[in-house]
């Protein structure tokens, strides 16, 4: 599909008020192409390309609208249309829709709904936020163990049309307690008088309804599953989580931890969706957490002050020194930060990665400090632009980078840890703060090296 071509073509069609047209158009589209086109179209005339869809299409494309369009078309409808939309799309994605409401109209919009789906709208807003309990739906099939295969196929003809999978099914106690899982191909495979527990293995995954969605995404990759039972406490099973919902789930996660490596707050909505005043604030505040702590930077810078005017060529290397130190930092940071998220490091190998950090600082410190040391050796060759004693200044500016990338590498490996070990999250130590926080151990390691080394020369 040629989007930018459909939206033309739709755009001249609305403005001709070409219903008729309109309507033959999206009867071509698939409902998620149908989505994306009317995403790309402003908030009125996204509420005038719905009005034209078909009932029953109109409700297969809103599934596929981002919150913010569903949020708009919602208020732009009445309550009876707006709630027959709501009665038509899956618990989950009516439970991400309706968290974002206003108040007043989530609260008259379920008030609306019909009483079993009310029922089960208010069951899953009950869970916290970040739960799997928000992501599950109750469009599941059961069966029992005393059932033949030929019993549970006709369960499924009779009740599996509006269900969200039947790739996988689950046996159940006379209490609803969660026995264990089945998958359809082996009740289609095996002989029609087979009873539902022998086919189970005894293996069931699951997930509590109050894990937090990264409990439910690691799960998920771990056991390569694409939908997982979730359980109350009891063990009674309450509903599934599917993968699409998991993809979205470890998509927000990455989102933030990235923008949060970038030294800003999560924005919660897209970019170009969110007002100015918010995404300043956003952005605003690290950068006055990271500005108040460059201001160190000046305080250390002025504490060496005689350093400087003693010997002013020290100044030149500063720059050099400081960013050597803020990118090893920030490059052992986001690593490690990363490897967390995923799971391949733990609190436990903080030791471990330590050692490699130690290791690693010093042999990307001392190529840095070679190439450092071979550009003053090269320009003094040519000029006596840094004097007589342009050894030990070299010597100087290659023990200063050796130290700071080391002390870049360990900060930045670390920071994480410690956040992690305090509840916090990683993600926190972005790059720019443990970059801040460098800048000024750099400019410490650097002239107390200088003090060392270029002492009763130029200093």
């Amino acid at each position: 599909m040629d989007r930018e071509f459909v939206t033309k073509a739709l755009a001249e069609l609305l403005a001709a008020r070409n219903f008729v047209s309109i309507r033959a158009a999206f009867g071509g589209l698939s409902p998620a192409d149908s989505a994306e086109v009317i995403s790309e179209f402003d908030s009125t005339e996204q509420v005038a390309l719905f009005r034209l869809l078909p009932a029953e299409l109109a409700n297969e494309v809103f599934e596929f609208l981002s919150v913010e369009v569903q949020e708009s078309l919602i208020q732009a409808m009445g309550d009876e249309r707006a709630a027959a939309l709501l009665d038509a799309m899956s618990p989950d994605d009516r439970t991400a829709l309706l968290e974002e409401l206003p108040t007043q109209v989530c609260a008259r919009l379920i008030n609306a709904l019909s009483p079993a789906e009310r029922a089960v709208a208010l069951r899953l807003l009950d869970y916290p936020e970040d739960s799997v309990g928000r992501l599950m739906t109750s469009e599941y099939l059961t069966l029992r163990d005393e059932w033949s295969a030929s019993e549970a196929l006709d369960h499924i003809r009779k009740y599996g049309s509006d269900r969200e999978t039947l790739n996988v099914l689950y046996v159940v106690d006379g209490g609803g307690k969660l026995v264990d899982d089945v998958r359809i191909r082996e009740l289609l495979l095996c002989p029609l008088e087979t009873k539902v527990r022998e086919l189970r293995d005894g293996v069931c995954i699951s997930l509590s309804a109050t894990d937090d969605r990264e409990t439910a995404v690691a799960a998920f990759k771990k056991h390569h599953r694409t939908v997982l039972p979730v359980v109350d406490g009891h063990g009674g099973l309450v509903g599934i989580v599917t993968g699409d919902d998991i993809l979205s789930v470890a998509e927000e996660e990455a989102t933030e931890d990235i923008q949060k490596l970038g030294g800003v707050e999560q924005l919660d909505e897209p970019y170009l969706d969110i007002s100015l005043g918010r995404l300043v604030r956003k952005r605003a505040v690290w950068l006055v957490i990271l500005f108040v702590g460059e201001m160190l930077t000046a305080t250390a810078m002025g504490h060496y002050e005689n350093e400087i005017e003693r010997a002013a060529i020290l100044a030149v290397f500063v720059p050099l020194i400081i960013s050597s130190g803020g990118n090893s930092g920030s490059q052992a940071a986001s690593l490690i930060i990363r490897a967390m998220a995923i799971g391949e490091v733990g609190l436990r190998e903080w030791w471990r990665v330590m050692r490699r950090e130690i290791l690693c600082g010093l042999s990307l410190g001392l190529i840095l400090a070679t190439i450092g040391v071979l550009r003053i050796s090269v320009w003094s060759m040519f000029s006596d632009i840094y004097g007589p004693h342009w050894a030990l200044l070299a010597a100087t500016v290659g023990v200063s980078l050796v130290g700071v990338v080391l002390w870049g590498s360990l900060s930045g490996s670390m920071l994480p840890f410690l956040l992690r070990r305090l509840g916090l999250d990683p993600a926190t130590s972005s790059a720019p703060f443990v970059a801040t926080l460098v800048d000024v151990t750099g400019l410490v390691i650097y002239f107390v090296s200088a003090q060392a080394i270029l002492k009763g020369t130029l200093l």
